[in-house]
């Protein structure tokens, strides 16, 4: 069994946060930090900031320069070792003559998995696995999961008020949740490869479903101005092709999907003739190379998604307001019969936003 050195474990650590970095802007590529050492003295560092750009290493690279010669080399995920939109990273090392690298992680994409090591040994480096092997693969739980299930990463966000009511019985429901709440979804939006949802809602809300960059943290604004902002696509599943071209949704910023017959992307329907929800998101996943789905819709589509476990995260924010039992509830009708059947939550975090409270959980899966 490998024995890191505490020197390894800080300058790990540092690349990890460096991968951090690219949290808004580097889907479908995963998040990448590297940092390079000579002597115990950091010489280069860097993180993978956009798809099509350069990659972690080749920024720790050229800022190591000559003193890259005889270095190590810490990366959050292993060097590429096939050519994309860029040349492998593992041949860069090489090139740059390191003496060792440290991978926190095995890459999962099947175009490298373990081939970048691979190539490193084989040149004669040294190559060690697995320091922070956890921290690391938090940094990518939707990309991880893309490359080995074919699948999407999919959140779902709900709003409701205490008593579990999303609108009145008219209808009306802005606003449920406070500004800061609000606010809160927009950063969870800009860190999702697309935003999903059905023309219903679109409808409903004349929702535009981007990013308002005015309305995200200080700190991401100040780090991406507006015009270097991704905005995720917008996938809208529109199985009647009720949408219209006066809506919000076509006048701003951002791709759009449209899951209709005469749309973007062709539905698969299941026996009921409603749209097959696992195959168009594995469609979405294969075809799209979309890691990360957020998914903001109704009672419905909400009940669909947890009936069919294709829900990894809920994000739940509950407002300090009560609407009374003939409201619109936050899901539709489950069909559950015995408490045996009834559906459990695993809470990953709970915290106020504003005066709301933000529960994230996941969905505790039964045993068969």
């Amino acid at each position: 069994m490998t024995t890191f050195t505490r020197q390894d474990f800080i300058m790990m650590s540092r690349a990890i946060e460096l991968a951090k970095g690219g949290i808004y802007t580097t889907a479908p590529n995963p998040n990448v930090g590297c940092v390079i050492t000579l002597d115990g003295e950091v010489v280069g560092e860097g993180f993978h900031l956009r798809a099509g750009e350069p990659h972690a290493e080749v920024h720790a690279l050229r800022m190591a320069g000559e003193k890259s010669v005889g270095a190590t080399a810490y990366v959050t995920l292993e060097p590429c070792s096939h050519y994309g939109r860029t040349p492998p990273c593992a041949e860069g090392l090489i090139k740059a003559k390191v003496a060792k690298v440290i991978c926190a992680m095995q890459d999962p994409n099947p175009q490298v998995a373990g081939r970048g090591i691979k190539m490193l040994r084989d040149a004669g480096i040294e190559v060690e696995v697995g320091l922070l092997e956890q921290d690391a693969i938090n940094l990518n739980p939707a990309f991880i999961k893309r490359m080995k299930s074919g699948m999407p990463f999919v959140q779902l966000k709900m709003a409701a008020s205490l008593d579990g009511q999303t609108a009145l019985s008219n209808g009306q429901s802005q606003w449920i949740t406070s500004a800061q709440a609000r606010q809160d979804v927009q950063n969870y939006r800009a860190q999702s490869g697309a935003i999903l949802s059905t023309s219903k809602t679109v409808i409903e809300d004349n929702a535009s479903l981007n990013v308002r960059w005015e309305e995200l943290p200080i700190s991401v604004q100040t780090k991406y101005p507006h015009q270097q902002l991704r905005q995720p696509v917008r996938v809208i599943l529109d199985r009647q092709s009720q949408l219209t071209p006066d809506l919000k949704l076509f006048h701003t910023e951002g791709e759009r999907l449209i899951v209709s017959p005469q749309g973007d992307v062709q539905p698969t329907l299941n026996s009921n003739q409603q749209v097959d929800l696992a195959a168009t998101f594995s469609q979405l996943a294969t075809a799209h190379n979309i890691n990360h789905l957020w998914v903001e819709a109704g009672a419905t589509l909400a009940s669909s998604l947890i009936q069919q476990n294709l829900v990894d995260e809920l994000v739940l924010y509950l407002a300090p307001k009560i609407m009374g039992s003939d409201g619109r509830g936050l899901l539709g009708a489950l069909g559950l019969v015995s408490m045996a059947d009834v559906i459990d939550l695993n809470f990953k975090d709970i915290r106020l936003v504003g005066r709301d409270v933000r529960i994230v959980a996941t969905i505790e899966k039964k045993e068969s």
